[in-house]
């Protein structure tokens, strides 16, 4: 059998076979790297400039000046005002445009097709309006052709067409004096050229259009539909008549007060008629107030009711700790599982506001700030603050012991060094066990400890480290004071 070779692609420009190593791609052509040039200038080309008419090759000024736009305007591609005839071109393509025969479109059923032409419209091209599929060759202008989209695209009156705006203000919009181009000012040709204005808009007052009882704007009365509707309080208001009842500013949902009088205000007349009154409160209440209102008549008129709640007494043991009156969820403060009055939520010794960060409990079932906690139960002695009782071996000067009431635990849970119940304000952690922070120290020399120098002894006890060293450490020549060198003990 003879030896057929492969058959490999043709240039468009030489003839001769292209192979994989050479080949530059273009138009679905496939060129040599020595063809792949200008046709009219011969510049090397590249995916970035090249430009591809009928199998010939262009870089894109020469494109430009070969088949772009010709005339005045078009600048460098079509030669503003240039006198050149195109002779270099060898045809006529440079004193006319040409203009190609538009492909025939295969036509759609009636109502299916493209409102425009009539044809198919596929995905690719789709354009919308009206609820139809327009092609993106179709969608203009129907008076100035000019392309549209979906920021200047305008369905027309005839529910046919579609317009720019431009063309729909002349076409649709407002005709008279002061409408400008959109209606022709001082217009007074339209009758003569066939036009007609645009139909008169009937002003409907809704406010005579009455709803039934309680389900109309407060204001007027009137029934409120959706294109006007404002609301306030659960309430349907006119947007017209959604104004302060004292000033008639027009208000929105940001400076909008509710009166206890069920109307609206802005905020000034707010404070001015609802809001605190005296000297200090400058403009909002009228500062200095001068204005013949004495302090009984504006307490009067204030729509406050100061409820003391302390004096609904709840059930024993489900109270406020301090006063035992019923805790309601608008001033329940939370501490060690109970609910507490916010007026009462305050130290049991200054009486200073507390909050979650500065309160702490006691082990006398009260609150307290931090430094009463510190004075009352807090460690004692030298460099401890509050009570510094010159002590000279870290040993508490108080005995607290003395002070804590109640039973200590069964389980083990309490305190290893003195058995109360310890709590979260005081808590010391080593080994597993909690400490009370007064009873966190040596048990040998009584220091202060703190986890830096904190050693847990194989006895269940605490110590410093020179106490733990000389106790437990090893012992023997070298080890310094952990084993007693020459050590007489």
């Amino acid at each position: 059998m003879p030896f057929k070779p492969a058959e490999n692609p043709k240039c468009p420009k030489c003839g001769k076979s292209v192979y994989a190593a050479e080949e530059r791609v273009a138009g679905g052509h496939k060129y040599h790297k020595g063809c792949f040039k200008c046709g009219m200038c011969g510049k090397f080309l590249d995916s970035t400039n090249c430009a591809e008419h009928e199998a010939e090759l262009y870089c894109k000024n020469c494109h430009g000046r070969k088949y772009g736009p010709k005339g005045y305007g078009f600048g460098g591609g079509a030669g503003c005002l240039s006198m050149d005839q195109g002779d270099q071109f060898k045809n006529q393509e440079a004193e006319e445009v040409v203009r190609r025969e538009p492909k025939p479109i295969a036509q759609a059923p009636e109502g299916e097709g493209c409102p425009r032409c009539g044809g198919y419209v596929y995905m690719a091209e789709q354009m919308l309006a009206r609820g139809r599929s327009w092609h993106r060759e179709c969608f203009k202008c129907n008076e100035c052709n000019k392309r549209l989209d979906s920021r200047n695209c305008c369905e027309g009156s005839d529910k046919k067409e579609i317009y720019c705006k431009v063309c729909y203000q002349k076409k649709w919009g407002l005709k008279g004096y002061g409408y400008g181009q959109g209606g022709g000012a001082l217009q007074s040709d339209d009758y003569a050229n066939g036009e007609t204005h645009a139909p008169k808009t009937t002003v409907v007052d809704t406010a005579t259009i009455k709803a039934p009882e309680g389900q109309g704007c407060p204001r007027c009365g009137g029934a409120v539909f959706a294109a006007e509707l404002v609301l306030a309080k659960g309430r349907e208001w006119h947007r017209k008549c959604f104004k302060c009842r004292d000033c008639t500013k027009t208000l929105d949902s940001i400076i909008a007060c509710d009166g206890p009088d069920r109307d609206v205000y802005c905020r000034t007349c707010y404070g001015k008629k609802w809001g605190p009154h005296g000297y200090g409160f400058a403009c909002g209440s009228g500062f200095l107030q001068t204005d013949g209102t004495s302090e009984e008549e504006l307490s009067a008129a204030r729509p406050f009711v100061a409820i003391d709640t302390t004096v609904i007494k709840a059930p024993e043991g489900q109270g406020c700790p301090r006063c035992g009156g019923a805790v309601f969820a608008a001033e329940q403060m939370l501490a060690k599982g109970t609910m507490w009055h916010k007026k009462c939520f305050n130290c049991h010794e200054c009486h200073r506001p507390l909050d979650s960060v500065l309160a702490c409990d006691g082990p006398d079932r009260e609150i307290h700030c931090r430094a009463c906690y510190a004075k009352l139960f807090g460690p004692k002695g030298f460099g401890y603050g509050h009570t510094p009782v010159l002590s000279t071996n870290g040993e508490s000067t108080i005995n607290f012991e003395s002070k804590i009431t109640g039973s200590k635990p069964t389980d083990g849970s309490g305190c290893p060094r003195c058995g109360y119940v310890v709590y979260e304000a005081e808590k010391m952690i080593s080994k597993n066990k909690q400490w009370h922070k007064r009873c966190f120290n040596c048990s040998d020399c009584h220091r202060s400890l703190d986890s830096t120098n904190l050693c847990d002894a194989p006895n269940g006890e605490i110590y410093c480290r020179i106490c733990y060293g000389r106790l437990f450490g090893t012992r023997g020549v070298g080890f310094g004071m952990g084993a007693g060198v020459l050590s007489m003990i």
